[in-house]
């Protein structure tokens, strides 16, 4: 999958990776339920999900799933992220974040021992 997800397709994909396989009819019931999607729309998105690759469809029932886990989203996500607002420079961004002062103590640390255990690969 190499298109761009938007925030309304991220919302399809979150249901399919935390409940596997759904139906459409499943997935915009819950969409409905939460936050207050027709049906209509939410077929919109899970035509758009399949045409991008993110999301299998099958017949009979209408039956989804992720063609794409979470981890590679956000993996393409990210990177996307660091190329358009830090010109490709992953430690600028981590200099943005941990100047902003809004990372806590412990994500500090759980930083730090990533960068270090990283290291001993």
């Amino acid at each position: 999958m190499t298109e761009k997800l938007f925030s309304s397709e991220i919302r399809v994909m979150e249901l399919l990776w935390k409940n596997g396989e759904m139906t459409a009819k499943e997935i915009a019931s819950s969409l409905s339920e939460s936050i207050g999607w027709s049906k209509t729309t939410t077929y919109t998105v899970i035509k758009k999900c399949v045409e991008k690759g993110a999301v299998i469809r099958t017949d009979p029932g209408f039956l989804c799933k992720a063609a794409v886990s979470k981890n590679e989203v956000q993996e393409t996500e990210a990177f996307e992220l660091i190329d358009r607002l830090f010109g490709g420079s992953p430690d600028l961004l981590v200099s943005a974040l941990i100047g902003s002062g809004k990372i806590s103590p412990d994500q500090l640390k759980n930083l730090r021992d990533l960068v270090k255990n990283m290291g001993e690969e």
